[in-house]
């Protein structure tokens, strides 16, 4: 109790941020992946577009691959129904390989009004750990076969798109194509980037910040692996060596964050509020029908304003790094610019679970939210896609 009978003392505990020399970035050096967008390129993703809107029209006798099939069906390992392997009026289009193999080979030639049992083997690296390798039997009611009609890319698809033209169609398809193109040229040459300032700024970091950086980080891993149904030993790696090397990459975060921070100060770059609403806005539009709880986080959370602004400063200290270094154009192929690059994941095995958090670790992502998902373990790519 204060009874101003004493002096009031109190211990303080801190640490200091190192102060940082800024260095002549002028040696730097990167190298910008360009691809051009070739008119096949534009043909074949609307090609794609045009089979997400094809229709189709039932027909009597059997399927055949490229048919659509409307049934129900009840999956069953050791003869017990499992979550996710039940569905009704599922549509699905023979020869799309959407469904785990075997499964759709054994609907080819199915009627309207079949009644079928079919057995598959789940993939031994499947993403349910509970069906994984297992044998199941899938009970299936054949309501509907269907046979598509023929696509024709000319202005009644673009009509139906809601497009006023085929050309307007392949300048809006071009445009997409160019800015996914864009954003892995932007994701490599901000690699090269943080990289050399890496190499280029060497100090002892805050070991609290480090701390936190690698709580999210190791936060992430667990909840990836757990996802997965893996543990470290099916990710060739023991937990204590997958600490040290998530340390490594905390430390690397806190330090170059250290370092943008300091130049995008000097530079006097600033975040505008416009900017910030753009950004907000964009939240709000990943999650529709949560606008009003995302809205009530940002105002009542202490920092989660700052969740916004630091990956937009981030951006444009890295603009305007881009101005002071050696940038040099290069022509590659889509190839090229989409292989895997394995300077990509510096302390961590090549594992998809590490990749996935190293990944969202060096972009500064943290915590992801992600929508629930319908689980339909029928599926063939991944447990938490619909059956549909």
């Amino acid at each position: 109790i204060l009874n101003a009978q004493a002096d009031f003392e109190f211990t303080v505990a801190y640490e200091i941020i190192p102060p940082i020399e800024l260095k002549d970035a002028s040696g730097i050096k990167v190298t910008r992946e360009v691809v051009d967008v070739s008119e096949d390129e534009v043909n074949e993703q609307i090609q794609r577009i045009a089979e997400s809107a094809r229709t189709y029209e039932s027909k009597k006798g059997k399927a055949a691959n490229g048919d659509r099939v409307t049934v129900d069906y009840l999956g069953k390992v050791d003869g017990e129904a499992f979550d996710g392997g039940k569905d009704e009026d599922a549509e699905l289009v023979l020869g799309s390989n959407r469904f785990i193999p075997g499964f759709e080979e054994q609907l080819v030639g199915v009627k309207a009004g079949d009644e079928k049992t079919i057995t598959v083997t789940f993939p031994a690296d499947y993403p349910a750990a509970n069906l994984a390798g297992k044998e199941a039997t899938f009970d299936i009611t054949v309501k509907d076969v269907a046979a598509a009609a023929p696509i024709e890319i000319n202005d009644e698809l673009a009509t139906k798109l809601g497009l006023e033209s085929v050309d307007k169609l392949k300048e809006i398809v071009r445009g997409q194509i160019e800015s996914q193109f864009g954003s892995i040229t932007r994701q490599k040459v901000k690699r090269q980037l943080l990289d050399q300032l890496d190499e280029l700024y060497q100090f002892d970091t805050p070991e609290r910040l480090v701390d936190a950086e690698f709580e999210n980080i190791w936060r992430q891993i667990n909840t990836d692996l757990q996802q997965a149904g893996k543990t470290f030993d099916d990710e060739d790696t023991t937990e204590e060596e997958a600490r040290a090397e998530y340390r490594k990459l905390a430390e690397r975060r806190v330090r170059l964050g250290l370092v943008l921070s300091e130049i995008g100060e000097k530079a006097g770059v600033q975040v505008s509020d416009d900017e910030m609403q753009r950004s907000l806005f964009e939240q709000l539009r990943q999650f529709p029908g949560q606008e009003k709880e995302i809205l009530e986080y940002f105002r009542n959370t202490p920092g989660a304003a700052a969740s916004l602004r630091a990956p937009l400063f981030e951006e444009k200290v890295v603009d305007h790094l881009l101005t002071e270094v050696s940038v040099t154009d290069k022509k590659v192929s889509k190839e090229e610019l989409t292989a895997d690059d394995e300077g990509d994941e510096k302390p961590a095995k090549k594992t998809a679970s590490k990749k996935k958090a190293a990944a969202k670790a060096e972009a500064g992502e943290g915590e992801e939210a992600a929508a629930p998902k319908k689980k339909a373990p029928a599926k063939k790519k991944a447990a938490d896609e619909s059956a549909e």
